[in-house]
Order: structure tokens, then C-alpha cells, then sequence
């Protein structure tokens, strides 16, 4: 893979990283709740559950692609269609401050690592970012060992980085997370970062 190729591999998997979604929120309600408390195992645990998706579609989407290219065909149109359908909810979706509530998450260690992980491996939006996005922007049937790791390393600061700064935010920031206008700015803005990620992927063709 070329250092451009990971770059743009790079900054799509950014915009998904910081899009509203079930961990986003997630952290949000955690740093209202309990601040920093547990911050790195919460961290860990959203970032090694990405790295286990980018590993199943990596392998399995490969085998595909090789096999059956009009089902693969198919599924990367279906991951275009979804990033467009996503950006279009996110900018119409209703804000309301009791989305967000103050909670007591556990902050030992273990605790905050597994939940963080069930809480990724069963998110939606990851699972579709690797399974029909993640397809758009690489071509995985190039994937060798070594673009394989390096992925994995450009992939790796993105989520803890995310992670600590919402929850920092959130601590330091409490009216901010609670109030409907910001929210609708922060989700409007997100929609067209996501829309402007499904341009720069239909542009690459």
C-alpha cells in the first residue's frame, strides 16, 4: 500500500471515528458521569474492538473480492448508499438533552475495558465502516502482512485520542454536552464531514 493510500485509509477512518454514534455517546455520558476515572482501559477496549472488525473484513472482504466480485460489487455500493443514508440522519436526527444522562460507569480497570469492547464489537457503525466502506477506499485484495500492520498502527492513536478528549470535554464541559443547540451543531457538523467522506470516495471512484 502507498503512504497516500494510507493516508486516505487514514483520514476516512478518522471522520468515522468521530462521528455521533451508540460509543460516542457512550463516552459522553461516561466523562458527565465519572470524568477520567478508568479513561485508559475505556480506551483500549474501543480500540482493540476496531482492530478485531478491521481484521475480519480485511481477511474475509479479501476472499470475497477474489471469488465473488458481483457480490462484492454489491456490497460496496450498499456501504456508499449507507454513508450517504448515515449523513442525512445524523443532520435531520432531533436532539434531546435526556439522550444524555449522567452515569455512574464502572472505573476499575477490567470493568471499563470489557464494556468498552462488547460496547464496539456490537456497534452498527463500525460493523458497517469495515464490512462496505472500509472496501471503498482500499483495495483489499492488495492487502499484504506488511499494509496489514501498518493500517493497524494508523488506526491505533485515532480512537484512544478520541476517547480521552471526549471525556475530558465532557468533565470540563458539562453545559456544553447539555445543551440541544451545541449538540445540534456538533451532530450537523459530523453529517458533513460524513458527506464530504462519501464525495471524496465516489470522486476515487
Amino acid at each position: 500500500m502507498s503512504l497516500s493510500g494510507l493516508a486516505f485509509f487514514a483520514l476516512i477512518y478518522f471522520v468515522f471515528v468521530i462521528t455521533p454514534g451508540p460509543g460516542v455517546a457512550a463516552m459522553i455520558a461516561r466523562g458527565l458521569g465519572t470524568g477520567m476515572k478508568g479513561a485508559l482501559p475505556y480506551a483500549l477496549g474501543f480500540m482493540l474492538g476496531d482492530m478485531v472488525w478491521f481484521t475480519i473484513a480485511a481477511t474475509g472482504l479479501a476472499a470475497l473480492a477474489t471469488q465473488f466480485a458481483l457480490a462484492f460489487t454489491m456490497v460496496k455500493f450498499a456501504g456508499c448508499a449507507y454513508l450517504i443514508f448515515l449523513a442525512w440522519k445524523i443532520w435531520h436526527t432531533p436532539v434531546h438533552i435526556t439522550d444524555i444522562k449522567q452515569v455512574n460507569a464502572a472505573t476499575d480497570p477490567w470493568p471499563s475495558f470489557i464494556g468498552s469492547l462488547t460496547l464496539c464489537l456490537g456497534n452498527p457503525k463500525v460493523i458497517v465502516f469495515f464490512i462496505s466502506i472500509m472496501p471503498l477506499v482500499i483495495d483489499v485484495k492488495q492487502i499484504t502482512l506488511t499494509s496489514y500492520f501498518a493500517m493497524l498502527v494508523v488506526m491505533a492513536p485515532f480512537v484512544p485520542l478520541l476517547t480521552f478528549s471526549v471525556l475530558y470535554l465532557a468533565k470540563r464541559a458539562r453545559l456544553v454536552f447539555q445543551s440541544v443547540t451545541a449538540l445540534r451543531r456538533i451532530n450537523r457538523g459530523s453529517a458533513l464531514l460524513m458527506a464530504g467522506a462519501a464525495t471524496v470516495i465516489g470522486l476515487k471512484g
